[in-house]
Order: C-alpha cells, then structure tokens, then sequence
C-alpha cells in the first residue's frame, strides 16, 4: 500500500517510468499554426510543445542553454521566440539559437548552432496523438503501444475526420497518488454502483451505458501489452457509437470487428501506461436532455508523493457540427471535469487512499491491498474465447485483470523490464 504515499518510490518513478516510458504531450490539434504552443510536462521536467515555423512539431526542454532559467512564463500562445528572462538569450520557436546580447563582446568565439534548446530524443504522433520520450532509445511508440492499438483506434478512427481538441486542458491539483487515476480508469468498474449512486440517481447516467458492475454485456480487456479498458456494450443493432450522431461516424479506417464494438459501444475507459487514461461516454448534464458523446483525454501527472496534478481534455469528432461541439464540451464539463458531477466521486475517495499509504502503521505492517477478483477461485467472471479484439476478455466487469494490467506494468518499468503485458492466462 505504500507505493502510493512514499518519497523513495516517487523519486524512482519519476526516473524508471517517467524517464523511460513514451509519455502524452498533447494533441496535434492543439497546435495548428506554425508558432502555436503550450506548456507540458514530462514527470515534473517543463517542456514546450510547440510547432516551429517549418511546420514540425517539437518537444523542447523549457531551460535556456546559458543559465538555465524557464523560458515559456505563459500556458499556451503563440511566438516565432522565446527570450530568457535572465540574460535575454532569445531562442526561434525550432528550438535554435537566434540572439545573444553584447555578443561581439562576450560570445564572440561562441557557436550558436551548438546552443539551441535541448529536445526531447524521441517525439512521435499516433493519429494525432503526440507522445515523447526522454530516453535516448527504447521501442518506438508504436511498439511501446502494441495491441492496445486496436482499441485506441476504435476512438480515434469512429468519426469523419478524425477526432479534435476544444477548449484548454482543464486542470487541477488533488491530494491523491497519480497511481489512483490510472489505476481507477484502467478499469475498475466495482465502484461505479457505490462511489457514483447519486449521479444516476438524479438522472445525469445511464446505469447501463455507465458500466454499473455485473452486467453480462459489459466486457473488461486485460493484458493488451501497454493499457487496458472495460467496454460498456449494449445491443449493436441499436448503433450508439459512443452518442455521437449517425452523420458523423464512419467505418472507412475500421475493421468490422473494430465497427462493431464502436457500434455497441455506450461508454469505455482505459488506460494507457504509465498515466494516460481516457474517458469515451455518450452522457448528459442535465436530465432533461438527451445523451451526448465526447471523448475525454486525462493524464495524472505526478506531483509529490501522494500528491498529482490532474489534466483532462475535450475532444469531439472534427467534422461535427459548431452547435454540437458546444454541446459535447457542455456535457463533458458537467461530468468529467473540476466541476463535474463523476470527477467529485472519485476525487472524493483517492485522496484517502494517499493518506492511509502515508501512515507509520501501513509501513510497518506492510499493509497489502486486494486486487483478487476475477482470479481463479474468486469471482465468477470468464474469459470470452470468442472475443475478436487483442487481449484477454472477460465476459463481464466484475474482475480486476484491468488494474492487474496497470500494476503488472508499472511493476516491469520500476524493475528496468520493458513494458508490456501479454495474455499471461496462467497468471491473470
């Protein structure tokens, strides 16, 4: 219980997960015009996301060569450079060195072409999704994500036009572990009939979208190499693809397995190792109104021990309509957001958690926490052979092979392995 409330154990994430492992920066939609950028983070090291003049997106170390000061004082804007506020070093959004002041007189023998800003070593996109990496090598993202791909794709390729950023991230600190999130949207579908009663007892859920557990066509897909999700399914020929409205889904870019779970789909969570989690739900905020889809990137960026900085985004399909895009966004911030009437629940009960795992009796104890069910002997919870997708398939929700899958994961990184879990049956 003490890897979520521990100082030694924090430090070594932020070098053995953080410091290795491909980490989401952003969405290249948040960044559409040469010079647009924004502050981002890797662990707790500051970068700038920023697409430079030639057109190519970077991940640059916010620290200036000469004295090391942060460049980037605001969250999101846009600027051909950036100017040390120190000694007034000025760097072109590329990351190059551009001006040095007095330098005739003080840096006369200075080659500047060695002293732009630092990169990230690795920054890849995945359909729109930008991820770097601070180690120098390692599997490409691509691999790093492995199978999990086929189900990331099922939420990024269901809409015409790919799907879209609006709005800023939101963002907000919690006394909680970053572990918490992860762990909670890998997922765990137990509390949602406990820790999210009240919601649906106003009316803002739908208990059979929302994954209330034991219901026999939700499926949870465990061991998928670099994430896991559970997947809120209802009858296919009923064609709720998340909420979304007919004219904007297609199956151009999908397999027909991959359609048909989009088409059955009310709602998925998931993660993707370390500490990106996604929300995919057709909902509402407020109960006179019809259900409507968005999809919500989050990532729990880690802080301090027990202690994380949480950051949602709001994306929608890129070809729906304005008048849509504002609905979707409504919906998504009266549910998933600071504010919203789901985020309450769970951020009402994480930061318990932290406070126990700091205690001396947990330490000295060693307190252990049950992950068991859906283990052999525990539970009643199956694998679908039949299951199309990657991975192992459980023919319903009430098992916790999603966060074994997590915690399986972050085992392997903290012990230098490389990520990924893969249909372990004897060991599920």
């Amino acid at each position: 219980m003490t890897v979520y409330n521990d100082e030694e154990i924090f430090e070594t994430e932020l070098h053995r997960i953080f410091g290795q492992c491909w980490m989401f920066i952003g969405h290249e939609t948040e960044v559409p015009e040469p010079g647009d950028y924004a502050k981002r983070y890797i662990g707790k090291d500051p970068f700038i996301f920023i697409r430079g003049e030639d057109g190519q997106i970077r991940v640059l170390f916010d620290s200036c060569t000469h004295h090391g000061s942060q460049l980037c004082k605001a969250e999101q804007g846009n600027s051909s450079h950036f100017r040390c506020p120190y000694h007034g070093w000025t760097f072109k959004n590329t990351g190059d060195l551009a001006g040095i002041p007095l330098r005739d007189q003080a840096f006369e023998g200075l080659d500047p072409d060695e002293w732009g800003l630092h990169e990230a070593p690795r920054v890849e996109n995945y359909k729109g999704l930008v991820f770097a990496s601070i180690a120098d090598e390692g599997p490409s993202l691509e691999e790093y994500l492995g199978d999990f791909k086929w189900y990331l794709d099922v939420h990024l390729d269901i809409a015409k036009g790919g799907m879209e950023v609006i709005g800023e991230p939101h963002r907000w600190r919690a006394d909680s572990d970053w572990k918490s999130g992860s762990d909670n949207f890998s997922a765990d579908s137990y509390h949602t009939g406990v820790a999210h009663r009240s919601v649906f007892e106003v009316g803002f859920g739908d208990e059979d979208i929302s994954g209330t557990a034991g219901q026999e066509t939700q499926r949870h897909v465990t061991h998928a190499d670099s994430g896991s999700t559970s997947l809120r399914l209802l009858d296919p020929e009923e064609e709720i693809f998340f909420g979304y409205p007919e004219e904007y889904i297609t199956d151009e870019n999908l397999s027909d397995e991959q359609y048909e779970v989009a088409a059955a789909c009310g709602a998925a969570t998931g993660t993707i190792f370390p500490n990106l989690s996604f929300i995919h739900l057709a909902a509402t905020n407020d109960p006179d109104k019809p259900l409507d889809g968005f999809f919500s990137l989050r990532q729990w960026q880690p802080v301090a021990p027990g202690e994380m900085e949480a950051w949602s985004w709001v994306l929608v399909p890129a070809e729906a309509s304005e008048e849509y895009k504002q609905r979707a966004y409504d919906v998504a911030l009266g549910t998933f957001s600071p504010s919203g009437n789901f985020e309450q629940d769970d951020f009402a009960v994480w930061d318990g958690i932290a406070e126990a795992a700091g205690t001396v009796f947990a330490d000295k104890q060693d307190v252990q926490m049950n992950y068991q069910m859906g283990m052999p002997g525990i539970g009643k919870a199956e694998i679908d052979e039949d299951w199309d997708g990657p991975g192992t398939a459980w023919d319903d929700n009430l098992e916790e092979g999603t966060c074994r899958t997590f915690h399986g994961n972050w085992q392997k990184a903290m012990n230098g392995e490389e990520v990924g879990m893969r249909y372990p049956r004897d060991h599920i």
